[in-house]
C-alpha cells in the first residue's frame, strides 16, 4: 500500500499532468472516452473523483446512467449511449457503460442470451467505428477478489455517508461472484481489440488502483511538456489471454 505522504504527493503531480493533458485536448479539438468498469465496491466513483477533482468541468463529464426507462428499452441498445459521447474538446468518463449488458444484465437475466451474443458480436465493430470517427476510447476494468469485495460492501452499509452507494444488485454480488468472473473472461475474450484494448486494473489497494490508473491514461495522448510516470505492471496491464491465469485477475 502507498505511504500516506507519497501517495498525496504522487498523486498531485498526475493530477497536474492531467490538467497539461486536458488543456491539449481542448485546444487540439480532441475526443476522449474513458470506460471505467470493475466488480461493485472496486473503487470506480474514488477513481473518477481524482481523475476529474481539478479539471475544466466545462469540458469534461461524467457519465453514470440509471436503469433504462420503459421507452429506452425498446430502443436500440447503444441509442442512450451515443448522445453521451464526447463532442470536440471533451473528456467524458462512462462510470459504466454499455458493458452493464455483458456484465450485470447477463449475469442477473435481465436481458435474453440473444440480446447478450449480440452485444458482444457488435461492440468491437462500433467501438472501432467510433476510433476511425477520432474518439479515441480508453477501457478500464477495476478488478478486486471475494474478500476485498465483501469487506467493501459490508461497509457500505454501515458508513451512513456511503448509504447512496448501496443497491440491491450489491446485495447479491457476493452470491453471484462466481457469474460474475466468468462473464468478466468471457468480455473480455470477446471485445478486445487492437481499436480499443482492455486495460485491467488490480484494486483491492484503492490507492495504487488509482495511482497506476492516472498514470496510464497520461500516456494515452501525446501531449506538449509532458512528465511521465512509472508504470505499475504489478497493478495495471493490458489485458491478454495470460491475464486470466498468472494471477492478474481474481477467481
Amino acid at each position: 500500500m502507498s505511504k500516506p505522504k507519497s501517495y498525496e504527493k504522487t498523486l498531485h503531480h498526475l493530477q497536474i499532468e492531467l490538467v497539461k493533458l486536458q488543456r491539449h485536448v481542448i485546444a487540439k479539438g480532441q475526443k476522449i472516452l474513458i470506460i471505467l468498469e470493475g466488480r461493485d465496491g472496486a473503487g470506480k466513483d474514488g477513481t473518477i473523483k481524482r481523475l476529474t477533482e481539478h479539471l475544466s468541468p466545462r469540458d469534461i463529464r461524467v457519465v453514470a446512467l440509471p436503469k433504462p426507462s420503459d421507452v429506452e428499452a425498446t430502443q436500440w441498445y447503444f441509442q442512450r449511449y451515443v448522445a453521451h459521447l464526447p463532442a470536440a474538446g471533451e473528456i467524458v468518463v462512462f462510470n459504466r457503460s454499455w458493458y452493464n449488458r455483458a456484465g450485470v444484465e447477463h449475469v442477473m437475466g435481465f436481458c435474453s442470451e440473444q440480446d447478450y451474443h449480440d452485444f458482444l458480436h457488435t461492440v468491437p465493430t462500433l467501438e472501432s467505428m467510433l476510433v476511425h470517427s477520432g474518439i479515441t476510447i480508453i477501457k478500464y476494468y477495476l478488478d478486486i477478489d471475494r474478500a476485498e469485495q465483501q469487506e467493501r460492501l459490508e461497509a457500505r452499509r454501515e458508513d451512513p455517508l456511503k448509504q447512496w452507494k448501496i443497491s440491491p444488485i450489491d446485495e447479491k454480488a457476493m452470491k453471484y461472484f462466481d457469474d460474475y468472473t466468468k462473464a468478466r473472461d468471457t468480455m473480455f475474450r470477446e471485445t478486445d481489440s487492437a481499436a480499443a484494448p482492455w486495460t485491467i486494473v488490480r484494486a483491492n489497494d484503492k490507492k495504487s488502483a488509482r495511482l497506476a490508473i492516472i498514470a496510464d491514461l497520461i500516456t494515452r495522448v501525446d501531449y506538449h511538456d509532458s512528465i511521465p510516470h512509472e508504470l505499475d505492471h504489478k497493478v495495471l496491464c493490458r489485458f491478454d489471454e495470460t491475464c486470466l491465469t498468472n494471477g492478474m485477475l481474481a477467481k
